[in-house]
């Protein structure tokens, strides 16, 4: 998948299984983006799958949780 769908993927995954809003699940991923967290994947594409959209949601979630 694209960079793109790949962000939305994870937004996404996050609504889903975080029960938040789009908008805040967006907010997450953009705040992720501007902390260089999505760097890797840009650079590598097999990292843009689902099962490491699945990780890196809960990651970014957690991250915002502490």
């Amino acid at each position: 998948m694209t960079y793109e769908e790949y962000l939305d993927e994870v937004t996404t995954l996050i609504t889903e299984k975080f029960g938040l809003s789009d908008a805040a699940a967006i907010k997450l991923v953009m705040e992720a983006q501007a902390a260089d967290f999505f760097v890797q994947h840009d650079e590598v594409p097999t990292l843009r799958n689902h099962d490491q959209a699945e990780l890196d949601a809960t990651s970014i979630f957690n991250r915002k949780a502490r």
